[in-house]
C-alpha cells in the first residue's frame, strides 16, 4: 500500500491475544470525529484470532504489521514509533474504548499548547460486565502530575498523545520493564518534559479482575526502575518514599487477595462516577448502552 500524505496523528496499537475486545478498540478509533490519522497495529505473536480480526478491516488508514514472533510490548512500541509518520503519536490498547472526540480534543490541546510534550486525559475504569468502577487519577498540570514521583506519574498510558519527536527521543527501555514500561518512561523523561492531562473523559479503560501475582510483578518492576532512576539522580528521599509506598501497596494487595476484599485494590479510583460521564459511556456505539453506573 502506498501512502502519499503524512497524517496528523499516528495511533499506535500493539496487540497480543486480545481477540475478544479488539474490534471494539479499533472501531472506537476508526469512528473518531477527527479523521486525519493512521492506525498502526502490530501483532506481537498472538496465538488466538487477533490477527484475523485486524485483517478483516479494509479502511486504508489501518496499517497492519503481523508477526508470529513474540518480542514484548516495549520493543513493539519502539517499532511502532519508528513506523509512525504523524506529527503526533497516540497510544491505544486492544482492550480499551476511546470516546469519539478523543483525538480531536487532544490534538486541539497540543496545537494550542506548544510547550506540552505529552497529554493524557480522564479515563473511566469499567469491568467486562459493564459496571463502572470509577475515574483514574488525572491531575491537569505538569507540577501536579510529577508531584509524587515516588508514587507514580498519573497519566493513563492508553490516553497518551504526544509530539513525535518526544517519543523518538524518549524510547521505551530495553530490556523491558515488564508491566511498568510506561511508568518507567514517564519517570525517566519527566525532568526534560512537560506533561498535561485533559479535564475531560476521553477513554473507557477496561479493568480486569484483581490478580495478586500479576500486580506484584508490576509493583516490583516499577520499584526497581524507581530505585535505579532515583539513585542516578541522587534523590535518596524519593527512593526511600518509593520503598515505603511499595511496601504499603503490596500489603494492601495481599489484603485484596482475600475473599470479598478485591475492592481494596480499586480504592484509588473514585467510587462516584458523575452522571455526565456515565451518559457518555452509554452513548458509545460499540458498547450498545450496556455500561451502567455502579
Amino acid at each position: 500500500m502506498t501512502f502519499d500524505k503524512s497524517p496528523r496523528i499516528s495511533v499506535i496499537l500493539p496487540i497480543f491475544n486480545c481477540a475478544s475486545t479488539l474490534k471494539e478498540a479499533i472501531d472506537s478509533i476508526l469512528t473518531q470525529s477527527f479523521s486525519d490519522f493512521e492506525l498502526i497495529v502490530l501483532n506481537d505473536g498472538s496465538t488466538d484470532k487477533t490477527g484475523e480480526i485486524v485483517r478483516a478491516y479494509t479502511d486504508p488508514r489501518v496499517r497492519f504489521y503481523d508477526s508470529t514472533h513474540r518480542l514484548g510490548l516495549a520493543r513493539r512500541l519502539n517499532q511502532a514509533v519508528d513506523l509512525s509518520r504523524g506529527h503526533y503519536i497516540a497510544r491505544m490498547d486492544g482492550d480499551d474504548i476511546a470516546f469519539y472526540d478523543r483525538l480531536e480534543r487532544q490534538i486541539d490541546f497540543l496545537d494550542t499548547h506548544p510547550s506540552v510534550d505529552l497529554v493524557g486525559g480522564q479515563a473511566i475504569a469499567f469491568h467486562d460486565s459493564g459496571e463502572c468502577i470509577g475515574l483514574l487519577p488525572a491531575p491537569v498540570c505538569h507540577a501536579a502530575i510529577t508531584r509524587q514521583p515516588w508514587r507514580n506519574i498519573p497519566i493513563s498510558h492508553p490516553t497518551w498523545m504526544g509530539r513525535a519527536e518526544w517519543f523518538k527521543l524518549h524510547r521505551y527501555r530495553i530490556p523491558e520493564v515488564i508491566r511498568a514500561e510506561d511508568q518507567e518512561l514517564l519517570l525517566r523523561a519527566a525532568p526534560k518534559s512537560n506533561y498535561a492531562n485533559l479535564e475531560h473523559p476521553i477513554l473507557a479503560y477496561r479493568q480486569g479482575p484483581f490478580q495478586f501475582f500479576k500486580t506484584f510483578t508490576a509493583r516490583r518492576a516499577l520499584l526497581f526502575a524507581q530505585i535505579a532512576i532515583f539513585t542516578e539522580r541522587r534523590e535518596f528521599k524519593n527512593m526511600f518514599l518509593a520503598l515505603t509506598m511499595a511496601v504499603i501497596k503490596i500489603a494492601i494487595d495481599m489484603l485484596a487477595s482475600l475473599p470479598r476484599c478485591q475492592h481494596l485494590f480499586f480504592i484509588r479510583m473514585s467510587s462516584s462516577v458523575p452522571d455526565h460521564i456515565v451518559l457518555r459511556m452509554q452513548a458509545l456505539p460499540v458498547t450498545k448502552g450496556k455500561l451502567d453506573k455502579k
